[in-house]
């Protein structure tokens, strides 16, 4: 379901978007997929990014080929991040603090999905959810304070695997160490995403604070998101919708997380991303957002799971 799109027929675009000179931006997993052409598109803007990325190689290639685009002074850089490695997240962002006075917009833009196999992260976690949620949730709260004092944004990069499976949270096995299905707790995860951005901005609006948060999916877009960790299955289906044209290019993903990050007049409540056929591709704008994601008694839950988990109590 789609409602009315108030950017026109054509949905939202780049061209949308004012001077960026002065702003800075932080993303994560940015070397490659959404993620970098975010970055390609804040930086024709005129705004600093901050790619936070694990791959300390792949993150100066990365920067390399966006010089080599906009110039020695495109303002770029990067930090190293681990989202399954929560001392890394804590470190990651202790040196982004020391370095980067201004934060208008973090984009929880990084992700790994359809892992075919149980795997834990080094603080015990199920994988895409220590990596999509934990990590996230962490490095969220560890900024929040320096995102506040800009008046800035938390754009949390879901999707629309959301709706598969559960649709709730499997409290009693978080690990999933009895049921564990690739693309459920995939789903599990990205559900988790959007409890946490919803009860934050219920906690944002009840202590007063200045940071808008929103949410959004990029569709079906040809990233590096599903890899060799993924089932034969999954990666086979995924390449066949490739080759007919049903996954649009990461470019065209990127533009939800941008507009989150940069648009003005949005609604906090709301899920914005491609509005075409099942919400694939298509026009960015706003589409429907289901009724259990807002289950109050589970992102209330969620919230005090995650803070024990994460060994993190929000300023908030």
């Amino acid at each position: 379901m789609t409602i009315d799109n108030q950017f026109g027929k054509n949905g939202w675009t780049p061209a949308n978007i004012d001077s960026q000179s002065g702003k800075t931006y932080v993303i994560t997993g940015a070397n490659t997929g959404a993620g970098f052409q975010a970055t390609r598109i804040l930086l024709s803007k005129g705004a600093s990014v901050v790619m936070l990325n694990r791959n300390p190689e792949k993150s100066q290639t990365a920067i390399s080929d966006l010089k080599n685009e906009f110039g020695e002074d495109a303002k770029v850089r990067y930090v190293v991040m681990d989202l399954a490695d929560l001392s890394s997240v804590r470190n990651g962002a202790s040196e982004l603090l020391a370095s980067t006075p201004q934060i208008d917009a973090l984009i929880c833009n990084g992700a790994i999905a359809q892992i075919a196999k149980q795997t834990l992260t080094v603080d015990g976690f199920e994988s895409q959810l220590g990596v999509n949620h934990y990590g996230h949730f962490l490095l969220c709260g560890l900024l929040f304070d320096r995102i506040d004092a800009s008046k800035g944004r938390i754009v949390v990069v879901s999707s629309e695997g959301h709706k598969i499976g559960l649709r709730t949270m499997q409290f009693d096995d978080m690990n999933w160490d009895k049921n564990y299905h690739p693309n459920k707790v995939y789903s599990q995860s990205k559900l988790a995403q959007m409890m946490f951005a919803y009860e934050l901005q219920n906690k944002v609006r009840e202590s007063g604070k200045d940071v808008s948060v929103y949410v959004c999916h990029p569709g079906a877009s040809n990233t590096s998101l599903i890899r060799d960790s993924a089932n034969f299955a999954t990666r086979a289906t995924w390449s066949i919708m490739v080759k007919l044209g049903l996954a649009q290019s990461a470019e065209k993903g990127a533009y939800p997380e941008v507009m989150c990050a940069t648009q003005a007049n949005l609604k906090e409540r709301a899920y914005y991303g491609p509005t075409g056929l099942m919400n694939f591709g298509g026009p960015v704008g706003e589409c429907k957002l289901e009724s259990f994601v807002l289950e109050d008694t589970v992102l209330k839950r969620l919230w005090e799971v995650s803070e024990q988990a994460t060994s993190h109590s929000w300023n908030v």
